[in-house]
């Protein structure tokens, strides 16, 4: 129901989370895109989106909304390549605000080789 309108949105959103790992990002959504697929139940449009090294945290208990715009997120490469890097939040208030914010960068990983010679 909400591909075509998170789709809409995609290359704004890759800005947007390259640009997180200096600040917090927040985009406008335009609200009739929403209120033309239907109205949404006593929750409204209200939710968060936890990306952990590149997974989606509690997708089960998130809204259609909410797993429609992960499906998309994760099916683009350079934003799935951005979300392996750390932990995002994605996050939409009643008001259609996204709100986009890296809390932590992943720790490096060491190369094999020489992990291994430093076991040694």
């Amino acid at each position: 129901m909400y591909n075509a309108i998170w789709k809409k949105y995609i290359a704004v959103i890759r800005i947007l989370l390259k640009r997180a790992a200096n600040e917090q990002q927040t985009l406008q959504l335009n609200v009739s895109d929403f209120e033309k697929v239907g109205p949404q139940k006593k929750t409204g449009f209200n939710f968060t989106l936890k990306f952990i090294q590149g997974r989606v945290d509690d997708l089960a208990g998130l809204s259609n909304t909410a797993k429609e715009l992960a499906a998309v997120l994760v099916q683009d490469p350079q934003i799935s390549e951005l979300f392996r890097r750390g932990e995002f939040h994605l996050g939409v208030n009643s008001k259609f605000l996204l709100t986009i914010r890296m809390v932590q960068e992943a720790p490096e990983v060491a190369e094999p080789a020489l992990a291994a010679e430093n076991a040694e």
